[in-house]
């Protein structure tokens, strides 16, 4: 999901920076760009998708570290903590994409 959506992304760059449709239709498709990002079902897919990948770099750092033992550096360590806690977290931090967990 993740290359279609990049691949949408710089399709639509592609044709805003290549055309000479001028001002107007660029701000159409910021507009619509903008529509995009706020509509719910779109927030909650990508809330979903950052909560399962929080999810799954938590169980991978779990599974690598007890293989390695105490190789694995304390700035990882630290970062999968606050993974961690924001998974397990009260859902209402922000998120890197912008959005909060309601």
């Amino acid at each position: 999901m993740r290359y279609k959506v990049t691949f949408a992304v710089g399709l639509a760059l592609g044709y805003v920076l290549g055309t000479r449709a001028g001002r107007e239709r660029y701000e159409q498709l910021k507009k619509s760009a903008r529509e995009l990002a706020q509509n719910p079902a779109v927030r909650n897919a990508a809330e979903s998708a950052g909560h399962s990948g929080r999810e799954f770099a938590g169980k991978a750092f779990a599974a690598v570290s007890e293989k390695v033992g105490g190789a694995v550096p304390d700035a990882l360590v630290g970062r999968v903590r606050g993974l961690r806690a924001r998974v397990g977290g009260t859902g209402a931090a922000e998120d890197d994409w912008g959005t909060t967990n309601t």
